[in-house]
């Protein structure tokens, strides 16, 4: 199976997220390289490559902190480019330094978040409590965040990007400086978001347990380029770890990049 045919997604369904030679250029460095791929709706993605591979540039781009150079970028049928505010209310980010305000409570801020995503006013408590509920926020939600462990911290972070109910989650290293209980209920959680909320999940880490426990398919880049793409099922069949997979792939890659070059 091509990569084409593996990320056309669901057969007679539009893609979650579309991407077309997307690029991100600084002066003379390209940070990322002509990007294409699909994710379906309902699919958790792992999306993975080096430190400095373009990851967080890309997921930048895909959600509208960032402007691309060239190319496109499509979320839930809305280019993020210039559709740019429905498109951002079709999106659940996560970065890796979740934005939270310390002196507020999750309660406050992620009433606050529902604010800004112009959640509608009648179905906003609502949407916070089953936000907060989800996230296992209810015990904490009048302590302020200041007070709140880092994974609790994490948790208000996932909390404010579902209060919207997003057709499509972006995480930027969500288990980032946890400990391994935190891990596992932040694992846990997100699989709980794409199985019972529908959520389509694009996930970026360096963690590949946490990326065979969560992900269906991996995404891997090296220098701002696809060098892989394949489910899990698929790069895992012969017995072989996730591990010794991307270091082959990287390792052929970077030898075709000095091939190239010479």
């Amino acid at each position: 199976m091509s990569s084409s045919d593996r990320t056309s997604g669901r057969a007679g369904t539009s893609p979650a997220i579309r991407v077309a030679g997307l690029a991100k250029r600084y002066g003379d460095f390209e940070a990322v390289r002509g990007l294409d791929f699909e994710v379906a709706p309902g699919e958790v993605v792992g999306f993975l490559g080096p430190n400095g591979a373009g990851k967080t540039t890309t997921m930048r781009m895909l959600t509208g902190f960032l402007p691309a150079t060239d190319g496109e970028a499509v979320i839930a049928g809305l280019d993020i480019f210039t559709d740019a505010t429905p498109a951002r209310r079709a999106i659940g980010y996560l970065p890796e330094t979740p934005p939270l305000y310390p002196e507020m409570t999750p309660a406050s801020y992620v009433t606050f978040v529902a604010k800004i995503k112009d959640v509608p006013r009648g179905e906003r408590v609502a949407r916070v409590e089953q936000a907060l509920e989800r996230c296992g926020l209810l015990d904490v939600r009048d302590r302020e965040i200041r007070q709140l462990s880092k994974g609790y911290r994490q948790r208000v972070g996932l909390a404010q990007a579902i209060v919207h109910e997003p057709a499509v989650l972006v995480l930027d290293e969500p288990t980032v400086g946890l400990d391994p209980i935190q891990i596992r209920e932040i694992r846990t959680l997100i699989r709980d978001l794409a199985s019972t909320g529908g959520q389509t999940v694009l996930l970026s880490t360096h963690i590949l347990a946490e990326v065979e426990a969560i992900c269906q398919r991996v995404i891997l880049i090296d220098r701002g380029r696809k060098v892989l793409d394949q489910s899990i099922a698929e790069l895992t069949a012969d017995g072989g770890s996730l591990e010794e997979v991307f270091t082959r792939v990287l390792t052929r890659d970077e030898a075709d990049e000095a091939g190239e070059a010479a």
